[in-house]
C-alpha cells in the first residue's frame, strides 16, 4: 500500500510512542534488579525489562528504516521534549505494589495494542506485531497472576493493591492519550485508534479485576496523565534520561 506524506508522519508518530513507552517503562523496570522482593521477582522484572528493550529497538529499527537516525540514536540522542511516552511509564519504581499495578495495566493495553497491529496494513508494524505476541502474552500471565493473588491475599496485601490502583489508573488512562494523527490512522488502516484501545483494555481489566477485591477508582474528578504524547513531561523524566544516557553522552561511538 502507497502511503502519503502525511500518513507516514502519522504511522512514525505511532511508532515513536510505541518505542519510547517499551524503552523508558524498560529502564524502570531493570531498577528491581537485585531488590524484588523474593528471587523469583527479581529475575521475572529484569527478564521483562529486557523484553521491553529489545521491543523498543525493533520499532526504532522500523523507523530507522522509515529514514529515521540509528536506533541507538533514537534511544539515547533525543531530549526530553522530542520523547513521546506517556507519563506512566516515567514515574519512579515505588513500591513493589506501584511497580506490579503499572505493571499490569501497561502490559495489558500491550498486548491488546499489539494483537490490532497484528492485522496492520503497514506490514513492517504488523510483522513485528506478531513476532512478539508470544513475549506478551508471558508478560500479562505473569502480572495476572500477581494481581490475583495479592489482591485476594490478607488485609494489608489488599489495601496495598487498591491503594496502588488508586494511584495507577488515573496514569494508565494517558496511555491512550488521543492524538491528532488518530483519524488518519484508522483511515488507511494502519490501526484502530486510541479509543478503541481503550475501550478494549477497560473491558479486559474489569473482567480481571471482577474477581479479586479491587474496585477502579472514579477518575471522573481525577486529572488523567496526559501531555506525554506532546512532548510535556513529568519531573521524572529528565533525571531517568540523564542516567539513561550517560555513557553515550560520553561517547556515542564506543562499542563494548
Amino acid at each position: 500500500m502507497n502511503y502519503s506524506d502525511a500518513q507516514i508522519s502519522a504511522i512514525k508518530d505511532l511508532i515513536f510512542r510505541m518505542a519510547d513507552d517499551q524503552l523508558i517503562l524498560g529502564h524502570r523496570n531493570s531498577e528491581w534488579t537485585g531488590l524484588g522482593p523474593i528471587l523469583e521477582e527479581d529475575i521475572a522484572f529484569s527478564s521483562m525489562a529486557q523484553d521491553k528493550l529489545g521491543h523498543a529497538q525493533a520499532l526504532y529499527q522500523i523507523l530507522h528504516r522509515m529514514g529515521e537516525a540509528d536506533p541507538d540514536s533514537l534511544a539515547f540522542g533525543r531530549k526530553e521534549d522530542k520523547m513521546r511516552c506517556c507519563h506512566f511509564v516515567e514515574y519512579p519504581i515505588g513500591e513493589y505494589s506501584f511497580s506490579l499495578m503499572r505493571h499490569f495495566l501497561f502490559d495489558e493495553s500491550e498486548s491488546l495494542r499489539f494483537d490490532m497491529l497484528g492485522n496492520s496494513s503497514f506490514e513492517d508494524l504488523s510483522n513485528t506485531a506478531r513476532k512478539f505476541r508470544g513475549e506478551l502474552k508471558y508478560h500479562t500471565m505473569h502480572a495476572e497472576t500477581w494481581i490475583k493473588q495479592l489482591s485476594n491475599g490478607n488485609d494489608e496485601s489488599r489495601i496495598r493493591m487498591q491503594n496502588a490502583l488508586n494511584i495507577c489508573y488515573p496514569l494508565a488512562l494517558g496511555l491512550f492519550e488521543p492524538c491528532e494523527s488518530d483519524e488518519m490512522l484508522i483511515e488507511s488502516g494502519v490501526f484502530p485508534g486510541e479509543k478503541a484501545l481503550q475501550e478494549k483494555w477497560s473491558g479486559k481489566i474489569n473482567m480481571i479485576l471482577s474477581k479479586t477485591d479491587l474496585k477502579i477508582p472514579d477518575v471522573n474528578d481525577i486529572k488523567i496523565g496526559y501531555g506525554g504524547r506532546k512532548g510535556i513531561h513529568t519531573e521524572y523524566l529528565k533525571p531517568l534520561l540523564d542516567e539513561m544516557t550517560e555513557v553515550y553522552n560520553i561517547d556515542p561511538h564506543a562499542e563494548w
